[in-house]
C-alpha cells in the first residue's frame, strides 16, 4: 500500500485533474490510434529506399533516445521557460503519485497520471517530428524524411509503451514480458525522490545515462 502522504496526494490529483469523463481505455486507444496512422501514413510515402536511406532509421533511434535523455534531464525535472508546464505534470505530479514507495497505479482512470496528453502528443508531432522530417528532406531525401519521421513516431510509442509497463504490477502480463523487469528496475531507481533529479533519466533504453555517466543500478525487490 502507498504511504499516508502519498495516498493522500493521489487522492487529490484524481479529483483535480481526472475528470468524470476520463477513460483510460479511450486515452490508451487515441494514443496509439493516432501514432499507429502516422507511421503507416509515412510508409506509404515511401519509393523504394536505397540501403543508404534505411540508415535513417538507427540513426533517428539514437537520435530520439539522446532527444529523451536531455528532455528528461532538462525540463521535466527542471523548471524552464516556456516549459513550466512540461515540469509541473512530470516532477509535482507524476513524481508524486509515484514513488519508489509505490510504483503500480490502482485502476485504469490513473493512466492519466502516466500517458502523456493529447496536447502534448501534438505538441511532439508538430514541434520534434514535422521539424526532423522537414530536415531530412532538405538536407537527404524525401525516403529518408519519411523513414526518420516513422521512426520518431515509433519510438514515442515505444517509450509510452515502456513507461506504462514500469507502472503495472510486477506480476502483469505485460509487467513481465522480457526486457520490462530490468528497465523497470532503473526507472524504480530514478522515482526514488533523492536520485530522481541525478540518476536514470533514460525511460527507454540507457544509452543516454551510460554515456553521461548517470546509470544506476540497485537491487530492488519493488514495483
Amino acid at each position: 500500500m502507498p504511504s499516508d502522504n502519498v495516498q493522500a496526494f493521489r487522492e487529490a490529483y484524481r479529483q483535480s485533474e481526472i475528470s468524470t469523463a476520463y477513460s483510460g481505455a479511450a486515452h490508451f486507444a487515441f494514443t496509439f490510434g493516432v501514432g499507429l496512422s502516422v507511421i503507416v501514413g509515412c510508409a506509404l510515402q515511401l519509393d523504394q529506399p536505397t540501403a543508404l536511406e534505411w540508415l535513417a532509421i538507427p540513426m533517428t533511434f539514437v537520435y530520439a533516445n539522446l532527444a529523451e535523455y536531455w528532455g528528461h534531464r532538462g525540463p521535466m525535472h527542471h523548471p524552464t521557460r516556456g516549459l513550466r508546464l512540461v515540469f509541473r505534470r512530470h516532477t509535482r505530479q507524476h513524481h508524486r503519485f509515484f514513488t519508489d514507495e509505490e510504483m503500480a497505479f490502482d485502476s485504469s482512470r490513473d493512466f492519466k497520471a502516466v500517458l502523456f496528453p493529447p496536447v502534448m502528443i501534438a505538441f511532439f508531432l508538430i514541434v520534434f517530428a514535422l521539424p526532423y522530417w522537414a530536415l531530412l528532406a532538405w538536407l537527404w531525401s524525401a525516403n529518408a524524411a519519411w523513414l526518420g519521421a516513422a521512426t520518431a513516431v515509433a519510438y514515442f510509442l515505444n517509450y509510452e509503451i515502456l513507461h506504462f509497463a514500469y507502472h503495472c504490477r510486477p506480476d502483469s502480463l505485460l509487467g513481465r514480458l522480457p526486457p520490462i523487469p530490468a528497465l523497470r528496475r532503473l526507472h524504480h531507481t530514478h522515482h526514488d525522490p533523492s536520485l530522481m533529479s541525478h540518476r536514470n533519466f533514460n525511460i527507454t533504453y540507457p544509452i543516454g545515462d551510460l554515456l553521461f555517466g548517470t546509470l544506476h543500478r540497485r537491487r530492488s525487490s519493488g514495483s
